[in-house]
């Protein structure tokens, strides 16, 4: 089975250019002008989509949960946050043209099955299931129905979950993810390995989610073999907001994506060689041979 998987119209695997993820996710604010600041910044770096969450508040959380006390910029409880974060059809419509008109990819995690067939309507070139969705097993089996690829995210997971979701959606038009789920990750939390450990146990295309602070992680993790790498962006880091602080602003994600760029030269093919470059300067310095 070929390690690779078609998101568009961009092949995404061991052979292929590292497929570059920006997750504005909520970091938009409620505000669809904000999102579009967020979608220019993603296509000015060069990233090569753009993710959402799409949520049916009702469904995703309890009333207990919506009713706790959250004072937040739309109100004093945790609902009133969430519906607050939460886009609608117009909203996603202006996001849809907007990316159409930045000729640049977007999908979403959608969080429920009713945010599934939402997003469906815009005809995204794939899903992510979040970590937080991974042991949902009917979410899994709705979106694999919908017959796009699916990226799935594996952050608070055992791998004995991770098989499983796994048994559910299939090895073949599925990218699985490093991820670790704490905002922003500590260093002794990342755990890159767990890529080359994905990459021994399954035979589908693996990426990396990174939640840390700062990029080498990220850069790393394509060096370890990670084909996509997805970042939270953000126009400001001391924006209000959960997201914000394990997100990078315009130059740490030009800087990351500068980096991983250049990875596949910088690793090349292993074969020691005399550069051209370094014959002038062997025949100075070298004594003998």
């Amino acid at each position: 089975m070929a390690r690779e998987v078609k998101i568009g119209n961009i092949m995404v695997g061991d052979n292929h250019p590292c497929f570059i993820i920006a997750e504005i996710g909520i970091n938009h604010n409620g505000s669809v002008a904000e999102a579009k600041k967020l979608i220019d910044i993603a296509v000015a770096t060069g990233c090569n989509a753009v993710k959402f969450q799409k949520r049916t508040i009702d469904i995703v959380y309890t009333k207990e949960e919506l009713a706790k006390p959250r004072p937040n910029p739309f109100g004093e409880t945790n609902g009133d946050l969430k519906r607050g974060l939460e886009f609608g059809y117009e909203e996603y419509k202006q996001i849809d043209e907007y990316c159409k008109e930045k000729k640049i990819m977007w999908f979403a995690s959608c969080w429920d099955e009713q945010s599934v067939d939402f997003i469906e309507q815009f005809n995204p070139p794939c899903y992510k299931i979040a970590s937080a969705s991974l042991t949902d097993d009917e979410l899994l089996k709705y979106t694999k129905s919908k017959g796009k690829p699916i990226l799935l995210s594996t952050g608070m997971s055992t791998m004995e979950e991770i098989e499983h979701a796994m048994s559910i959606l299939g090895e073949e038009n599925t990218i699985i993810f490093h991820c670790t789920a704490t905002y922003p990750a500590n260093t002794n939390e990342i755990n890159l390995n767990c890529i080359k450990t994905f990459k021994e146990k399954f035979s589908c295309p693996v990426g990396y989610s990174g939640h840390e602070r700062g990029i080498a992680p990220s850069v790393l993790a394509v060096a370890l073999g990670a084909c996509s790498v997805e970042r939270h962006i953000t126009s400001d880091r001391t924006n209000w907001g959960s997201d914000q602080a394990a997100s990078l602003e315009t130059p740490g994600l030009f800087h990351m994506i500068r980096d991983i760029r250049q990875v596949p030269s910088l690793l090349s093919d292993g074969v020691k060689v005399v550069y051209e470059r370094e014959i002038p300067i062997r025949e100075k310095l070298r004594r003998k041979g």
